[in-house]
């Protein structure tokens, strides 16, 4: 029996977690811009976020108390603390990079982006807002499906399980591993009892208002649900209920993201109709002339110099801003106008010297990115890693002892016969 199309599709959202390289591309690219941002940071971390900031704790304290927004750094004020919430945000963000225990790490990366950005919120720009906005939106997808250690650890456990579907899923390889027997999965509950002892000093200790402590408690017993129904039971229904929901969430969270990017394209393109100096042609001259965003003087003289080259620049970011989303409906022009896109915030990292926030949108763009490109750039970095280690310099191994000759063999045995013989 055919299905009709309604039928087919909510099969589709209910059964996969779609666009896995997408999301697996977005996680990679939030996650490296905010790791790279801390290590540049890091000398300068006291004043951005930390006690010496004009930003006071107390001023702080004031804000968060009237909108209610999240950062762990308000639990304490001493250096010793802010030194503990900046380094465990460098140690998610360098997890989730590379995709080891990606739902918990998705999480404690949120935590890491929310309790900087709030305690400071005057420090961000563009960019700042994007990641904040992304991390709290990676939480719900399943993110660590392709490229991930998650997705290497599902499959090593789906060819010692003989499976012969592939368990691509990260997610169900990990409950593959938990249900083998000799194969128990203990860093997974460890590090579940560990944030769950946590989670419990801070909500006894009333540092959560709001709605936190259920959007916390609720993950955390989700995570717990999840692992003990891939125990218990990895194909059964428990099991394939909670895969139906992870999958809509994980649909819902991409189509947010998507949503997202779009409408920031279209917001600023339209806001920059109206300003008069892009309907002049000229806005993008002043950046150029300012030293804030002049780290090549040269070149952005060079570039300023040319007026003609100035007003197609100014006219074509309004057009592919505003033509943008309407674009995705039509595969070739998206494809083409997105690498226009990703080309300008290339330029603007260099020109105007703002790498993070063009590092932000790009990763925010690659959403949109199609899975054959991406594919073969998958293959094509595997290989070249693969060549990199093949050069690379190995350690010498230890030699296996080289056999004796036949005659010396023969006496070696006649003697271990003799020292057994003799009771030796």
């Amino acid at each position: 029996m055919r299905l009709d199309p309604f039928a087919r599709a909510v099969q589709r959202v209910t059964a996969h977690a779609l666009g896995p390289y997408q999301t697996a591309v977005v996680r990679i690219g939030f996650a490296a811009t905010w790791l790279l941002f801390l290590l540049r940071e890091l000398p300068h971390r006291h004043e951005l976020y930390g006690p010496e900031g004009p930003w006071s704790w107390d001023m702080a304290q004031r804000l968060i108390s009237a909108n209610d927004a999240f950062t762990a750094l308000m639990w304490s004020d001493g250096r010793v603390w802010f030194e503990i919430v900046y380094f465990l945000a460098i140690l998610s963000s360098a997890l989730l990079l590379v995709g080891w225990r990606t739902r918990t790490m998705s999480v404690l990366f949120m935590i890491g982006v929310l309790s900087l950005q709030n305690r400071s919120i005057f420090m961000g720009d563009g960019g700042d807002n994007v990641i904040h906005l992304m991390a709290m939106y990676l939480v719900f997808t399943r993110c660590g499906q392709v490229w991930s250690l998650d997705a290497r650890r599902a499959a090593r456990a789906a060819s010692r399980g003989g499976e012969s579907d592939g368990a691509t899923s990260p997610d169900r390889g990990e409950s593959r591993v938990a249900a083998s027997p000799g194969r128990e999965d203990r860093v997974g509950p460890v590090l579940w009892w560990v944030l769950g002892l946590a989670l419990s000093v801070v909500t006894f200790m009333g540092e959560l208002d709001g709605y936190w402590p259920v959007l916390f408690w609720g993950l955390w017993l989700a995570h717990g649900l999840w692992w003990f129904a891939g125990r218990r039971a990895p194909d059964g229904e428990p099991r394939l209920l909670l895969d139906v929901v992870a999958n809509l969430a994980h649909n819902a969270a991409l189509l947010v993201i998507m949503v997202e990017a779009c409408l920031i394209y279209a917001t600023a393109g339209w806001y920059k109709i109206q300003g008069s100096r892009w309907q002049d042609g000229t806005a993008v001259y002043y950046p150029l002339q300012l030293d804030y965003f002049s780290p090549w003087p040269a070149l952005a003289d060079l570039l300023a110099s040319h007026g003609v080259l100035v007003m197609l620049v100014t006219y074509g970011t309004v057009a592919v801003q505003v033509a943008f989303p309407f674009t995705l409906f039509n595969r070739r022009v998206k494809n083409v106008l997105l690498a226009v896109m990703i080309f300008e915030h290339a330029v603007i990292a260099v020109v105007l010297g703002l790498p993070f926030f063009s590092l932000a949108m790009i990763a925010a763009d690659a959403v949109f990115l199609p899975t054959p490109f991406l594919r073969r750039l998958g293959g094509r970095v595997a290989r070249t890693r693969d060549g990199l280690l093949a050069r690379a310099p190995r350690l010498p191994r230890k030699s296996a002892p080289s056999p004796l000759p036949k005659e010396e063999e023969q006496a070696a045995a006649v003697t271990e016969q003799a020292r057994v013989g003799f009771g030796a």
